[in-house]
């Protein structure tokens, strides 16, 4: 039995634009990163604006990526899906000879002064693929395209594994198999996928494939205690405590914008990335908090509805990989500084530090709003 798919009908669709959600989200993301980052800079003689600054470009940046995703009609992307699939993967193999290593993972050019992650680019790369392949075998996916789409999967899902990416594997995957869900893939073959990717997650931990630092940040939060952290215990146990201790003082309505103490006392490693959330649940508050994940839903709902109206399938199935993207993502990166999901590295969408991850955000949001554009032609 096949699985249900989205159908395309005359659905109300959203009045205020796409685009206003994610750059409220990112000018309160610039506010934390500050906050988080500031009392560090001082110490070291830098200015406090040193990376909200470097944000700031990658934000101009993304806007400009946004709107040059924007002008393209996607329906020319939908046909030319190949040649956007191949372009991806010199830069993902090119990175593991040519790429710069931090922490165990070698994922970014050096250009300057600035970063660049293809891992970040290849998300929409790979829903773009996938939805492309899916569009042209609309209520045909036998068991045989599905292995399809599984190699034009596995190959950059592969690249970013070896880079020791364990976060942008993730997320691939989750919009892939979201993806396949509305294209109409049989529940008998999700099963089977499900099943192969529990089982290849499980074997890769167990035998040593990622490194202990990213080994300790997958299964500390199965290991987690409610007693006080030291600096003795193991890195991401201390990282987690030291979050959810950050979150658990900001109660109701937060200490007040930069007057949180874990976080001017830089208590929380990676604060202005990993554990961005914990800022807000700190200065913030429940909230402040509450606020952020409300803006997400909005901004998450406003995409199902484009997914619903669009004019073709590709349009529905690039929306709802996006989708899938963005939700995964937020799930997990909230999930994560609370202890009640694994610590994977993957930034909270617009509001971490990082500008390879929110300049293909943008990029995402520009394909989207493209397909809304384009609904009634």
């Amino acid at each position: 039995m096949a699985a249900p798919t989205l159908s395309v009908g005359p659905v109300a669709t959203p009045r205020r634009r796409t685009e206003l959600t994610p750059v409220l989200i990112t000018g309160l993301g610039l506010l934390m990163i500050y906050s988080s980052t500031r009392t560090r800079l001082e110490g070291q003689d830098l200015s406090t604006l040193y990376y909200v600054q470097r944000q700031g470009i990658a934000f101009v940046l993304g806007l400009i990526g946004m709107v040059a995703a924007m002008v393209v009609d996607y329906r020319r992307i939908r046909d030319l899906y190949p040649i956007v699939y191949l372009a991806m993967l010199p830069l993902l193999a090119g990175v593991l000879a040519l790429g710069a290593s931090r922490k165990g993972a070698q994922a970014w050019f050096d250009i300057g002064p600035l970063q660049f992650q293809p891992s970040e680019i290849a998300k929409i790369g790979v829903i773009i693929a996938v939805a492309g392949y899916c569009h042209h075998h609309r209520g045909d996916l036998d068991a045989w395209r599905v292995a399809v789409v599984l190699v034009l999967a596995a190959i950059p899902i592969g690249f970013v594994l070896l880079q020791n990416d364990l976060g942008s594997a993730m997320i691939m995957s989750v919009a892939v198999a979201t993806v396949l869900v509305v294209a109409g893939i049989r529940g008998i073959h999700l099963v089977v996928l499900a099943l192969i990717a529990i089982t290849a997650v499980g074997a890769a931990v167990s035998s040593g494939y990622f490194d202990g630092y990213r080994t300790d940040r997958l299964l500390s939060f199965a290991r987690q205690s409610s007693g006080n952290v030291t600096p003795e215990s193991s890195p991401a146990e201390y990282s987690l405590g030291q979050s959810k201790a950050a979150i658990g003082s900001g109660g109701v309505t937060g200490t007040g914008l930069f007057n949180g103490t874990q976080t001017r006392l830089s208590n929380v490693p990676e604060q202005h990335t990993d554990f961005i959330f914990s800022v807000v649940g700190e200065e913030l508050g429940f909230a402040g908090g509450a606020t952020l994940l409300g803006l997400y839903a909005l901004f998450l709902w406003r995409l199902y509805r484009i997914a619903l109206t669009a004019s073709d399938f590709f349009g529905t199935l690039v929306c709802v990989g996006v989708l899938a993207m963005f939700a995964f993502s937020v799930f997990e990166s909230v999930g994560m500084t609370m202890g009640i999901m694994p610590i994977t590295g993957i930034p909270l969408p617009f509001m971490s530090y990082g500008g390879s991850a929110l300049i293909a955000s943008l990029i995402a949001v520009g394909l989207v709003a493209n397909v809304h554009m384009r609904r009634f032609s």
